[in-house]
C-alpha cells in the first residue's frame, strides 16, 4: 500500500503515535483478539482498548468483525494491512499518452479448467462446484472470484493504438493466489503469464490463502480461501517484472502487438509445472483488494 505524506493521511500517522497501539498491532501480527485479550495482555481496560481499536480501524490498519460467543457478541480484532510504502515527494502527474483499462475478472474469452473449479459473483455461488462447464454459463461474466485446480483463463484487451504509435510499457495489476482443497497457505504454485501468445515469465505464489477473511469478501462466503496478494506485472524496454522484481529478459518490443487487434492476456497454472498448485483469481467485492485487472498502457509515436 502506498500512502503520500500530506495533510489529508493525519489521522493514519496518528494511529501509529502511540505505544499502546503499536503493541496492539505487534498481538494481532500473531493472531486475531477480541477486546478483552486485548485488554488483559495490555494491562489496560476494556474500554481504553476499545478507543484505540476505533483509531487504527478508521486507518484501515485493522478490520473487526462481531461474532457470537458464549458470553454474546464479540468483537474480534485482525490485522489487515502487511507494509505501507511512504511516498514524500508528490507524484508526477501521469503523462498524457496513456491508457487504462478496468477488466472483470468474469469477462475472460477462453479457458480450460480442472476440478477443483468453480466461479463465485459477490451475491452466490454460479453453478456448481468442481465442473468445469459452467465456466461457460452466460453468468460468468459476474464473476468476482474464479478458481480451478490447473488450467486458464484468457482475457481480450483493446488495443487503442493508432497506427503510427508504439507501446513503451504495459503494467497489469491483479490479485490472485494458489488453488488448495479448502486452503492451505504453503500450497505453492507456478503462475504463468502471457501476451499475444508470449510467455512473459511466471511467478510462485506461496499458497491459498483462507485463515483471515478477506476484507472485501461477502458475509455469506463460507468456503476456504479467502484473499490472494495483489500483484503488479511490468512489461517495459528493459524486461519484465512482477513487482519490481526481474520475471524474464521479454521486452515491450518483443509483444506483437499488431494495429487493430486485441491485445490477449493470459493466466496459466498448467498441471505439468513444478509447483502444479492451481490458480485463484479474486475481482471486486472479493478478497482484500476491491478492484479489478488493471490494465495500463504508456504509448508515444513510432
Amino acid at each position: 500500500m502506498n500512502i503520500q505524506v500530506s495533510a489529508e493521511q493525519v489521522h493514519f500517522f496518528e494511529a501509529l503515535a502511540s505505544e499502546s497501539r503499536i503493541r496492539m498491532i505487534k498481538l494481532l501480527e500473531v493472531q486475531p483478539m477480541n477486546i478483552k485479550e486485548m485488554a488483559y495482555a495490555l494491562g489496560v481496560s476494556s474500554a481504553i482498548v476499545t478507543k484505540h481499536v476505533q483509531k487504527l480501524e478508521e486507518a484501515g490498519i485493522i478490520a473487526t468483525e462481531g461474532i457470537s460467543g458464549l458470553r454474546g457478541r464479540q468483537k474480534v480484532c485482525r490485522l489487515v494491512m502487511d507494509d505501507i510504502t511512504l511516498r514524500f515527494r508528490t507524484p508526477a502527474e501521469p503523462a498524457p499518452n496513456r491508457y487504462a483499462i478496468s477488466i472483470p475478472i468474469g469477462h475472460y474469452t477462453d479457458y480450460q479448467a480442472k476440478p477443483t473449479c468453480g466461479l463465485a459473483s459477490p451475491d452466490k455461488i454460479i453453478g456448481m462446484f468442481d465442473d468445469p462447464r459452467y465456466f461457460s454459463d452466460p453468468d460468468r461474466t459476474a464473476a468476482a472470484h474464479l478458481w480451478f485446480s490447473s488450467g486458464f483463463v484468457e482475457y481480450r484487451i483493446p488495443n487503442y493504438l493508432l497506427s503510427n504509435q508504439q507501446a513503451d510499457a504495459i503494467s497489469i495489476t491483479l490479485e490472485l493466489c494458489s488453488e488448495a482443497p479448502g486452503f492451505n497457505e504453503n500450497w505453492p504454485s507456478d503462475i504463468y503469464f502471457y501476451l499475444n501468445d508470449v510467455s512473459i515469465g511466471h511467478w510462485t505464489c506461496p499458497g491459498d490463502f483462507g485463515s483471515s477473511r478477506g476484507v472485501h469478501t461477502p458475509e455469506w462466503w463460507k468456503h476456504g480461501t479467502q484473499h490472494g496478494l495483489l500483484k503488479t506485472i511490468q512489461i517495459k524496454a528493459q524486461g519484465c517484472y512482477i513487482d519490481g522484481m526481474p520475471m524474464s529478459n521479454i521486452a515491450i518490443n518483443q509483444i506483437p502487438l499488431p494495429y487493430g487487434e486485441n491485445i490477449r492476456f493470459r493466466i496459466a497454472a498448467p498441471e505439468t509445472a513444478k509447483n502444479a498448485g492451481g490458480l485463484s483469481l479474486f475481482g471486486k467485492h472479493f478478497g482484500n483488494y476491491n478492484q479489478d485487472i488493471q490494465f495500463e498502457m504508456l504509448y508515444g509515436d513510432k
